[in-house]
């Protein structure tokens, strides 16, 4: 991480720094697998969500001035239902879990142990506040999809790596824009979890 700067973000304190967040998001999100059309005023909703919630944390890095990459989080009880719901259909109370909203990072950045940090500091954020599990969910394309690069490496065996588990049953969908898709569609997501020690 030379050159870099990590520093955190609780709630209203990112105002700031949106701009350049919901520029951050609609950059690497339109890479496979999200493949996301970003749409700004979507950005500025979802993003706003967050930011007016005083139990959010944001993990910024910076080289510089610029904003090169974020992590989010906020309790699951403040998710949206579609990731709300699965919990509670496995009698998993939504109150015991921080969710991971993304990781964002500039290719250029990676392999630098930004990542390790993402998760570092918002683990340490989930179990000072008392959750018992930290969670994060990611979406599923199917093995053969048209736009998936011939160097594409899942992060699987990162997430698996920093101790988080798939947990097939826990699964939602939830809508964006493809790119190339003239509306939204429903995408295939599957809940990844850690249990947090005291």
């Amino acid at each position: 991480m030379t050159g870099l700067t990590l520093t955190t973000r609780r709630g209203p304190a990112i105002a700031p720094h949106l701009e350049a967040l919901a520029g951050l998001r609609i950059r690497v999100f339109r890479d496979f697998p999200y493949l996301y059309d970003g749409d700004p005023a979507y950005e500025a909703a979802y993003l706003g969500r967050y930011a007016e919630n005083p139990a959010s944390l944001f993990v910024l890095a910076f080289d510089g001035e610029a904003l090169v990459g974020a992590a989010t989080g906020q309790p699951l009880a403040d998710e949206v239902a579609e990731f709300r719901a699965p919990f509670a259909a496995a009698g998993i109370d939504p109150a015991t879990v921080f969710y991971y909203g993304e990781s964002l990072l500039l290719p250029e950045y990676r392999g630098r142990g930004i990542g390790k940090a993402f998760m570092a500091e918002r683990e340490a954020h989930a179990r000072d506040n008392g959750f018992a599990l930290a969670a994060f969910c990611a979406v599923e394309r199917p093995e053969e999809h048209p736009r998936k690069p011939a160097d594409y490496r899942p992060l699987h065996g990162f997430w698996a790596s920093r101790g988080y588990r798939r947990r097939g049953e826990l699964a939602t969908t939830f809508a964006w824009k493809d790119l190339g898709e003239a509306e939204e569609s429903d995408k295939p997501m599957v809940f990844w979890l850690k249990e947090l020690t005291p």
